[in-house]
């Protein structure tokens, strides 16, 4: 895919302004009004056709500028957006009702857990599935690493995280957080975890000028009357950005199969179709791989309830 930002990418369909179609990136979500970033660097306010919205933060999108005044009075958008490109990715979640897309073309999720107060081992269990859904890096951060004690207790839990393969890494975002740039490096990354968990105070020490510049972006898409922010990207460099969430308490997976669910826990791969029973829900059966390997020790016990409670439903 071309890059977001690529002038030649914008088409002239005809003489006057508003009928130019413009590349563009969506930088910020408020409800259904968007905020989105030019070729040029500039950033103008959108919204969409029609009452529902497929746009995610992220998305590269193409968009018109509005040729009626009145619309940009009544509700500060400059510009309509036409179409979203292919993704590379799309993060979201879903329950049996309702889809809530997260983040577009990311490379990388950063679950942010901390050692005070207590996460919640499944919801980290539920982000890493839909990470290996969408064949995204994974990076787990625990933050709050100069409480010692409550350190030492969340250390200790995401040891069979680390047996697995994923990557941990301990700071403390209110005293330093070089350690984590390096991993940002090259990626488009979003950024998530509970409320409380310190991503806030994560972002200002990586990004000085992002307060700030929620402001402007507040102001440019008069957020007074939309005070949900779904997303937000923030540019670190040329290379790499940063997509920050709300605090989210739950990931549902209902828009993923059961198989879907079995293959993002990565360590059952090898048992995977060992099981004297083809349709094995791995809670009962006899002959159960899975429950065979908990036993020898070979996958945590604590990861297969993961997976029974998720699966489940």
């Amino acid at each position: 895919m071309s890059e977001p930002f690529d002038a030649a990418s914008e088409k002239l369909l005809a003489g006057h302004p508003q009928d130019r179609l413009l590349s563009a990136q969506v930088v910020a979500v408020f409800g259904r009004q968007y905020l989105v970033r030019l070729a040029d660097g500039s950033e103008i306010a959108c919204l969409t056709r029609g009452k529902k919205s497929e746009v995610a933060c992220g998305d590269v999108v193409e968009v018109r500028r509005t040729a009626d005044p009145s619309t940009e009075l009544r509700t500060g958008a400059q510009a309509v957006i036409e179409r979203i490109a292919p993704r590379r990715s799309l993060l979201h979640r879903s329950d049996a009702f309702r889809e809530k897309l997260i983040a577009a073309n990311v490379t990388q999720i950063i679950i942010v857990v901390a050692a005070e107060p207590s996460f919640s081992d499944e919801l980290l269990a539920r982000c890493l599935v839909a990470a290996y859904d969408q064949k995204l890096d994974v990076l787990i951060v625990l933050n709050k690493c100069d409480l010692l004690n409550a350190a030492a207790a969340a250390r200790k839990r995401l040891i069979p995280y680390r047996d697995i393969g994923y990557r941990v890494l301990e700071l403390s975002a209110k005293q330093d957080v070089t350690a984590l740039r390096p991993f940002l490096t090259g990626h488009t990354s979003v950024l998530v975890g509970q409320s409380g968990m310190g991503k806030s105070t994560l972002i200002n020490a990586l990004l000085p000028d992002a307060q700030a510049a929620t402001r402007e972006i507040s102001a440019a898409l008069d957020s007074g009357k939309h005070t949900t922010t779904h997303a937000r990207l923030y540019r670190i460099d040329e290379t790499s950005s940063l997509i920050d969430c709300p605090g989210v308490q739950a990931f549902g997976l209902h828009h993923l199969s059961f198989g879907g669910i079995e293959q993002g826990f990565v360590e059952f791969a090898q048992y995977l179709g060992q099981c004297r029973f083809h349709d094995c829900r791995h809670v009962h059966e006899p002959g159960c791989a899975l429950r065979n390997a908990v036993a020898a020790g070979k996958i945590d016990a604590r990861r297969l309830e993961l997976f029974q409670q998720i699966a489940g439903r």
